[in-house]
């Protein structure tokens, strides 16, 4: 009999005997330490940070590798197409200022005068009495924008997509995303406690037919894609989805994080791109740290969504409002790119250009179209690491994207476009990546 069946006929308390056994024979094995006042050995990685797995396996990594870490440098004046490192500078494509707002006059006197009249903190939930009136100024502006009834705003976006999706759906529910998802909609899913299932990325046809097979099992189906992928710069189509949600029933949620003043016209989105309606979605959103200078997150939908999650989802129940420096810089932000679409444009020509430039070169930029975010493919960690160290001493500030926050196979540097970086600058940084990528692949 295979050990898998002999398992799954114990009873519960049977499994969890066989658990403690397997513990304490690990344990003993281990024969590391004894407990105060505890049966056994203990090993230290169950009670010493220092021994915990990911500490250790984040050490053997950096060993492995040999290298100088390029995370956490301290960066010295604004987040813009170039950055002052140790007194070095560098073209800079390791922000998601996109539209070159953050630092923008207007930003800082709106935030000026919001930190005048309000303080830094308004010192409590919105719900005991945090919220001030511009809170609800943003949250009208942000639902203008995506053309829906109402929106929310809350203190982090990775907390919104947990919070907003972990609340909302629950174990009699499904839940399909992209297989590409940004890890807090995976984590929301997690913590629901509904089915999860990744679909293929961007296949619309294969959510078809997952919905087909078990869209009559469930009680509420949420189907979560992205407005553009913040790993590989592509985008869904989103229309073929809409046409899903509606003829399936089921809940379409997009998170417009790298999207929302990059796609459009005008800045509004993959809505805009489009031309649909904001009632094609059920849950739009978005975070304001990236095009929108600031910092927070926010749901945007029918006020039924906004009711439900401000009287009852403890991720803003139980948080503290937003600063006011950080509504006043994002509402200030939407006026300047609803004032200056220039900005918009030519962020898109910019990263048109990275695009055609870095192809033209031979260089595997796997799916980006060229809006903000465009990879560069290396396939290996070690790689990966070390042509980010040569464009460093070249004056190029990209950081590499490692495993597990892509496959082994997809590790690779990822370049964030904005509309500051010059056609100069652009051409070359390519022709030293160019450079740079050759030697490495002929050593």
């Amino acid at each position: 009999m295979d050990r898998r069946d002999v398992v799954g006929s114990l009873s519960p308390e049977e499994k969890r005997e066989l658990a403690k056994r397997l513990l304490r024979e690990q344990s003993a094995q281990a024969g590391l330490e004894r407990a105060p006042g505890g049966e056994g050995a203990l090993p230290k990685s169950h009670y010493r940070l220092d021994h915990h797995p990911m500490f250790v396996n984040v050490l053997r990594a950096a060993e492995a590798l040999a290298f100088d870490d390029p995370y956490f440098r301290s960066h010295e004046g604004l987040a813009r197409d170039t950055t002052n490192i140790a007194g070095r500078e560098y073209i800079n494509f390791s922000n998601y200022n996109y539209l070159g707002l953050s630092g923008h006059p207007a930003l800082t006197a709106a935030v000026s005068e919001a930190v005048q009249r309000y303080g830094t903190s308004v010192s409590a939930s919105r719900m005991v009495g945090g919220q001030r009136p511009i809170h609800r100024d943003l949250e009208r502006v942000l639902a203008e924008l995506h053309g829906v009834e109402d929106a929310l705003v809350m203190v982090s976006g990775y907390g919104t997509n947990v919070t907003a999706i972990a609340h909302l759906f629950g174990p009699k529910d499904l839940i399909l995303h992209d297989a590409l998802i940004h890890n807090s909609v995976i984590m929301g899913a997690v913590l629901s406690g509904a089915r999860r299932i990744p679909f293929r990325h961007n296949d619309w046809q294969a959510v078809d037919d997952l919905l087909r097979r078990n869209r009559r099992d469930y009680e509420r189906v949420l189907v979560v894609v992205e407005g553009i992928y913040s790993m590989d710069g592509d985008f869904p189509d989103l229309p073929s989805f809409v046409e899903l949600r509606n003829r399936h029933k089921v809940f379409l949620m997009v998170d417009e994080a790298h999207s929302v003043g990059v796609m459009g016209k005008r800045g509004g989105g993959i809505r805009d791109h489009f031309g649909l309606s904001g009632e094609d979605v059920d849950i739009w959103m978005g975070t304001l740290s990236k095009a929108l200078a600031s910092c927070g997150g926010y749901v945007a939908g029918s006020s039924a969504l906004t009711h439900m999650l401000k009287y009852t989802a403890p991720g803003f129940v139980f948080s503290v409002g937003q600063s006011p420096a950080d509504a006043a810089a994002a509402l200030a932000a939407i006026g300047v790119m609803r004032a200056e679409p220039d900005r918009v444009a030519r962020l898109q020509q910019r990263g048109r250009l990275f695009l055609k430039l870095a192809r033209e070169r031979g260089l595997p930029t796997g799916l980006s179209q060229g809006y903000s975010v465009v990879p560069l493919i290396v396939g290996e960690t070690a790689r990966c690491v070390k042509l980010t160290e040569a464009l460093f001493r070249r004056g190029i500030h990209v950081q590499p994207i490692l495993y597990p926050a892509v496959d082994e196979r997809s590790v690779r540097l990822r370049f964030f476009v904005t509309c500051t970086h010059t056609e100069e600058q652009i051409r070359q940084a390519i022709d030293i990546i160019d450079e740079e990528w050759r030697a490495l692949r002929d050593k």
